[in-house]
């Protein structure tokens, strides 16, 4: 026989509450990346030539792919490896356990926040580089703006096309490397 526990009288509340609290979180965490981003390649762009652009073009959309990799990694991840890695005091595996410990909340910032907005700047260095490319060939010609949206978003996809087996296939090197990756920032005591 089961017996009911009594509950405290705040823990539902901080059940239901915590699904607003993050969301709120998720909303300022993608507003303030979001402009960073933005003034940075902003920044870059200006008067800034075809190669820098396309630098740029290609530096957002790569690291769109690697967060969405990392993310879609964390969701598929065995924590096992890193309990032994922990044990053997293996560098950036108490890192990658607290990465797996929140995978939900990772996954949302790698996938939705950071990959989302890596999409939003990418599409406005795309605008820029139809832009350089009218002024180039004296021309307003819609098929320029066509084209150059269909690579980016083809290059997007596809890259996170390619990146995904991989994350699920590789997740366990992918979560360690990236908790190597965060053993490099840690704060030292």
């Amino acid at each position: 026989m089961s017996k009911n526990k009594k509950q405290h009288p705040h823990t539902k509340e901080k059940k239901v509450s915590s699904p607003y609290r993050w969301a709120v979180t998720a909303f300022a965490l993608a507003v303030v990346l979001s402009a960073v981003l933005t003034l940075a390649s902003g920044a870059m762009l200006d008067g800034a030539g075809m190669t820098v652009a396309l630098l740029i073009l290609l530096a957002f959309i790569g690291l769109g792919i690697l967060f969405d990799i990392l993310g879609v990694a964390v969701t598929a991840a065995d924590v096992k490896p890193f309990h032994s890695m922990a044990s053997h005091k293996t560098k950036g595996a108490k890192q990658a356990l607290m990465l797996l410990r929140n995978a939900d909340r990772v996954s949302s910032i790698c996938n939705d926040v950071v990959g989302d907005i890596c999409g939003i700047v990418s599409g406005a260095t795309g605008a820029v580089i139809v832009t350089q490319l009218q002024k180039g060939f004296s021309t307003e010609n819609v098929l320029i703006s066509v084209a150059v949206t269909a690579i980016v978003s083809g290059l997007t996809i596809g890259g996170k096309a390619l990146g995904k087996p991989f994350a699920m296939k590789q997740s366990t090197r992918v979560v360690y490397l990236a908790g190597r990756v965060l053993y490099l920032f840690r704060r030292r005591k």
